[in-house]
């Protein structure tokens, strides 16, 4: 069951025309429409079935009539602020959608009951969420709090949705007073011994599910008879979860489902027909509830345990499935969430040698975290039934990799190409192979050079090139040593930025130009360094430490060797602060301590004659074609506090903020107004989603009229960079375009 508060869709006034309350039923696929007068008072309800009965007591009728006159006057409500868990016994098994109504009768929300979502405490559950996973304690506290308290903090902190324990009334349960072992076959003998010792009265559970709710951590429990549901819900327990060994216990789960509560049901033990029986049982009471598929072994063998039943358990319940385990280890459950189980389950404890037939097949903090985390990676992994694209990561893999389209031969600006002109060769830069019967016939626009790759723009008829573009700020280019010249044949950029590799820092700067040039310049820190080397000035290991520093001091000696061509007394170096990891990101308080030490190699350096800016960094930065971690440089709180302190200004690369802001889950204009004062140098280029850094401006998630705003106002005369991904290829094809499109706001 889910709280819709959205109820444009299924709102009508009341005196509006019964087609106008058609067409809201057509749109919102529900089936209904509730009427309301000028004050959003609730008048009445109207459904497909209400207008079909009507039309046919009224075959001659004009559709014109109002939509109040159709409905159903005496539409049943509930009070906003009705407990979910009390929504499901009001609406029983017939209404799906329940109107929720102010205290002046105003129709402010609606209750839907969804098979296909479950709500548990603060937790929806269902499609398009991740899984919930239940850490379950059961009695594996041993008969103390302390011990249970302390299994709850642990569960918490490896990443457990909510916590499950167990509640028994032994004289009501067993079938002597007292739960009396006499006379009972040894298992049973053993059983009632372990919770004759081990399990917690109602009273010390119940501070235990306070001590849960003040850790923030969801609570579930398993009761095993009659008067075990009537105090878990006079507790208020969020959910209820039926063992196995109850799933048969029609009478109890007649008490579970009738208390309104949602339900989690465990199917082993169970044949078919049986759980069949009990999933028509809870649904006909309109129970809302999930059926998880079991293997009630301890432990399970991985033979028995036959995830694909899932498959079946959807269909037989129509209802979420998920996956409670018994077998070693914790790699099924994964598995099981990559079939589809949106809960799963596994027993916890602090030591599997403690007495007890759970502690055997439970898990330990550390490992229930490592399994949250595969699971975590698993869903991510998943992803959506959506036409496939090219990560970024495969685009740079793609370009050094894949084969293009070259020209076998010189070719001139209004030859048409023929297939003996085109060769096929590496890397990936231009045309893909495949595109070469759209290559074919075409007459080019610009010479050609054997060798020289084919590019989209040879496929077009109109291809942006450069021009005097106009701007409130400086505006450059990034360039490479062999490509400066031709990138600005056709405009005047008010300062370059060398976008360094590891071999340029060794080419004589003497044999790049012939004459000094009448603009400024930025340079940027190699990516890459031989040997696989990445900077890393807050690296731990001090020979990767010293060699950072030592880069980057090199890198400082051929920026400033660079000034002699242009007009230029301190330029700007950016740089690639370092602060990644190659596993997940570091906790936030380790933070810190890196920054120290980048802190340190900065007092190393000698940058006479140059400004470093520290590149704002994205979170999952895409580094030769594979995926890392960036951890510094990216939360806006800690970058500021950085560069204040160490008064090193910032290169916003928008793209990277941009990325850290939805990876953080902050606004990315209160990210840009921190970082914005600190910022001496901009790389303006779009983004998508965590990871999609280097999109065409325009064509990603930027706001670029409200950052030209913030950025005239708070980083006024900072010059910028359009910092296209492959942007230079085509003759600067990506860059003209970004120019152009940036020039409507900057």
């Amino acid at each position: 069951m889910i709280i819709e508060r959205n109820i444009a869709p299924y709102v009508v006034f009341a005196e509006a025309p019964i087609l106008s309350a058609l067409a809201k039923i057509t749109a919102n696929q529900a089936r209904i429409a509730f009427c309301v007068d000028e004050h959003g008072v609730l008048r009445g309800s109207l459904s497909d079935g209400d207008f079909r009965r009507w039309i046919v007591e009224n075959p001659t009728a004009e559709l014109d009539v109002a939509a109040i006159a159709v409905a159903n006057p005496a539409v049943r409500s509930a009070a906003a602020g009705t407990p979910i868990n009390a929504l499901g016994t009001l609406m029983g098994p017939q209404i799906l959608h329940l109107p929720l109504v102010d205290e002046r009768g105003r129709l402010v929300a609606i209750a839907v009951d969804r098979p296909d979502v479950l709500t548990i405490g603060k937790r929806e559950i269902g499609a398009g969420h991740p899984a919930f996973v239940i850490a379950e304690i059961g009695n594996n506290h041993n008969g103390s709090v302390d011990l249970a308290c302390r299994l709850v903090d642990l569960a918490a902190e490896a990443g457990a949705d909510a916590v499950k324990f167990q509640l028994r009334d032994l004289d009501a349960l067993y079938r002597q007073a007292g739960g009396s072992k006499a006379g009972e076959d040894l298992g049973a003998q053993y059983t009632l011994d372990i919770l004759s010792r081990f399990s917690l009265p109602a009273p010390k559970l119940f501070d235990v599910f306070d001590h849960c709710r003040d850790r923030g951590v969801d609570v579930m429990c398993t009761p095993w008879d009659a008067p075990s549901v009537t105090a878990l819900v006079d507790y208020g327990i969020p959910a209820l979860k039926i063992a196995s060994a109850d799933l048969t216990n029609h009478g109890l789960l007649r008490d579970a489902a009738s208390s309104g509560l949602p339900l989690v049901l465990s199917t082993g033990m169970s044949r078919e027909d049986e759980i069949r029986e009990s999933a028509s049982l809870v649904r006909g009471l309109g129970a809302s509830f999930a059926l998880l598929h079991c293997q009630s072994s301890y432990p399970a063998p991985f033979k028995d345990v036959n995830l694909a039943y899932m498959d079946r358990l959807a269909e037989i319940g129509q209802c979420i499935v998920g996956y409670s385990g018994h077998e070693r280890g914790y790699h099924v459950p994964v598995a099981a969430v990559a079939r589809g189980a949106k809960i799963i389950e596994k027993h916890f404890t602090l030591d599997v040698s403690m007495e007890g037939n759970d502690h055997k097949v439970s898990l330990l903090p550390h490992e229930f975290a490592e399994m949250v985390r595969w699971i975590r990676d698993a869903e991510e992994s998943i992803g959506e039934n959506v036409p496939r694209e090219v990560s970024t990561g495969e685009l740079m893999n793609r370009v050094n990799l894949a084969k293009s389209l070259v020209a076998a031969s010189p070719l001139s600006a209004g030859h048409i190409v023929q297939e003996s002109d085109v060769d096929i060769k590496s890397p990936g830069r231009g045309l893909q192979p495949n595109v070469l019967p759209r290559l074919l016939g075409r007459t080019l626009r610009r010479d050609v050079a054997q060798g020289d790759f084919f590019y989209r723009g040879d496929l077009d008829d109109v291809v942006p090139t450069g021009r005097d573009f106009r701007f409130r700020r400086p505006w450059g280019l990034p360039v490479r040593y062999h490509d400066h010249r031709d990138l600005t044949r056709d405009c005047a950029p008010d300062f370059l930025e060398f976008h360094l590799s590891y071999n340029d820092l060794e080419v004589d700067v003497e044999s790049v130009f012939a004459e000094p040039l009448d603009m400024r310049f930025t340079t940027h820190l190699p990516d890459l360094f031989a040997g696989d080397f990445l900077v890393d000035l807050a690296s731990p290991d001090r020979d990767i430490w010293e060699r950072s520093i030592a880069e980057v001091q090199r890198t400082i000696g051929v920026t400033r060797l660079l000034t002699r061509w242009f007009r230029e007394d301190e330029p700007i170096l950016v740089v690639t602060m370092g602060g990644f990891t190659r596993d997940g990101h570091i906790p936030s308080e380790r933070r810190a301590g890196m920054y120290e030490r980048i802190a340190d190699a900065l007092g190393r350096l000698d940058t006479t004659g140059v400004r470093l800016a520290a590149q704002t960094l994205p979170p999952y930065p895409w580094l030769m074609g594979g995926q890392q971690f960036h951890n510094l440089f990216l939360d806006p709180m800690d970058t500021a506090q950085f560069a204040a302190a160490t008064g090193t200004g910032l290169c916003l690369d928008v793209s990277h903020t941009k990325l850290a802001a939805n990876h953080l889950g902050i606004s990315f204009s209160e990210t840009v107004e921190l970082l914005a004062p600190h910022t001496i140098h901009l790389h303006l280029v779009d983004a998508k989603g965590v990871d999609g850094e280097g999109v065409q401006i325009g064509e990603g998630e930027v706001d670029w009229a409200a950052l030209a705003a913030q950025l005239d106002r708070l980083a006024p005369g900072i010059g910028f960079i359009p910092e296209i991904w492959q942007g230079h290829v085509n003759s600067g094809e990506g860059f003209w375009t970004a120019l152009e499109r940036l020039e409507r706001w900057f």
